[in-house]
Order: C-alpha cells, then sequence, then structure tokens
C-alpha cells in the first residue's frame, strides 16, 4: 500500500516570480536614509542613540585621579594605610593620593624623566620613587617631604624593592648595575655587577638574607646583600633562551620563579642554582 504524499515534501530551492508578489509597495528615493545618516536606534530604557554607538557600561569606580597627563607606568599601595596610592607616568610626574579625597593630591617633584618604579617600604614610612634619569628618590609618607635622592646607575633606573624588615633599598638599573642605599642614612652600601643587559627585575628573598636579579641577558643572578659575592649564575639549557620579564620569590625564600620573553617560566632553587 503506497504511503499517502507528505505536502511538506522537500521539493529542493523554491523560486518566485512576480505573478506571487501580494502587494507592490512603491518606495521614493528620497524617503531611503543616506549612508551617513544615523538611524533612530534605542537602548534598552528607550534613549537614542546612533547607529555604531556601543551602550556606555556602568562606572562602577570608587575614585578616579585625574592628575596625570602622560601613560601611567606604576602604581604602589601602602601597606599601613589602605586609602593611600602613589602612581608614576611618563610625564615625568609622581603623585600620592588617597582613595575617596577627590581633593587632596601631593606631587612627587624633582624627576626629569618617566616615573616607572614605585614601591613603599614594608612599615609604610617611607616611599621610593625610581626614574628614568636614574635617579630613585625617598620620601617621607608623614611629612610628605623628600627625604633623600640616590644616585650613582648611569642608566634608568628599571625597579625600586625594600629589604623586608628594614630601609634598605634596591634598584635595578638599564647600565646592568644593581644598587642598594641606607635610606636611613641616604648612604651607598654596595654595588651588584655581573649582569650583561638592562637588569630587568629583582628583589630581596622574604628572609632578607638573599638577592635575586633577572636581566635582560636571559640570566638570574643570585649575590650575598653584604658581601656584594655573586652566589649563582643560572643561564643556558634548560633555563632561559631570552631575556627575563619578572620575577617572584616564595615566601619561604627558597625557590624563585622567573618569566621571560621566550614565553616560559622556570622555578630554580635558590640555595643550589639549580632549575627545577
Amino acid at each position: 500500500m503506497n504511503a499517502p504524499a507528505n505536502d511538506e515534501e522537500d521539493h529542493g530551492e523554491v523560486f518566485l516570480d512576480e505573478t506571487d508578489a501580494l502587494h507592490v509597495i512603491t518606495i521614493d528615493d528620497q524617503d531611503l536614509p543616506e549612508a551617513d545618516e544615523e538611524l533612530d536606534i534605542r537602548d534598552a530604557d528607550g534613549e537614542q542613540r546612533s547607529d555604531g554607538e556601543s551602550m556606555d557600561e556602568a562606572d562602577d569606580s570608587m575614585h578616579i585621579f585625574t592628575g596625570h597627563t602622560g601613560e601611567l607606568y606604576t602604581v604602589a599601595c601602602s601597606p599601613t594605610d589602605g586609602t593611600l596610592v602613589a602612581t608614576g607616568s611618563g610625564d615625568d610626574k609622581g603623585f600620592l593620593w588617597r582613595i575617596g579625597e577627590g581633593d587632596w593630591a601631593f606631587q612627587l617633584q624633582g624627576h626629569e624623566n618617566s616615573v616607572c618604579s614605585l614601591a613603599f617600604s614594608t612599615d609604610g614610612q617611607l616611599l621610593a620613587s625610581g626614574s628614568l634619569d636614574g635617579i630613585v628618590q625617598i620620601w617621607d609618607i608623614n611629612s610628605c617631604n623628600l627625604k633623600c635622592t640616590l644616585d650613582g646607575p648611569g642608566g634608568g633606573i628599571e625597579w625600586v624593592r625594600w629589604h623586608p624588615r628594614g630601609h634598605l633599598v634596591l634598584a635595578g638599573s638599564e647600565d646592568s648595575t644593581v644598587w642598594m642605599w641606607n635610606a636611613d642614612k641616604s648612604s651607598f652600601l654596595n654595588m651588584f655587577s655581573g649582569h650583561g643587559s638592562s637588569v630587568t627585575c629583582g628583589d630581596f628573598t622574604p628572609d632578607g638574607k638573599t638577592i635575586c636579579t633577572g636581566s635582560d641577558d636571559a640570566t638570574l643572578r643570585i649575590w650575598n646583600p653584604r658581601s656584594g659575592e655573586n652566589i649563582h649564575v643560572v643561564r643556558g639549557h634548560p633555563y632561559h633562551t631570552d631575556g627575563l620579564t619578572c620575577l617572584t620569590i616564595t615566601s619561604d625564600s627558597t625557590l624563585a620563579l622567573t618569566g621571560s620573553k621566550d614565553s616560559s617560566v622556570h622555578i630554580v632553587n635558590i640555595t643550589t642554582g639549580k632549575v627545577g
């Protein structure tokens, strides 16, 4: 017995001609919008917006600081005051300001090039500002006064860090050296030399007993901060093949994690200098 014909059976492509039109509407060319004419498009609230205009996202920020006129390069938050912020920019300026206090700001004056690195001391009493002018300035937070200016490096300052339990400040430079000063006495303590290119990252270990520095020369160097001795040089296979860009140290001061332009991350045993 043959199955009944299915009216919804697929007959392939269907073409329409003029005889299939139910009604013809004539449109005057003048009724058509110009290519650059805005269309009446409304958002979810019924507000009119132009074609191609994206809907503005809600601004949920608590505070906006607008003191800078150039690119922002560095931000640091006080470890002891949750509202105190320091920022540095390509406009050669640094600022101290407070979240929620839009009418208060203190300018860190004196740098002659981009302020690219900022760091508060662990006790929050001092702020170090490093610039591409090769100078590190130390600011007293309580008085908002310049405490001292530390110089010596022959190139721009890449980064600044504080000793975890004192007012010793460490800075890496574009001239391949690392410098350490006593900020309380405004005195030079040591210079660590050995890298073959800009020292792009570095820090004290959390126990304060060792310094680790990374360079664009694709090496990690481990130093004795008292003697200036270079304890280990980590380089070559299986380590990074291109310049280091960042490092961090585990809280127990045993391992350094380093990142590189070669898109890899390595773990180094600080005591032995072995790559994990």
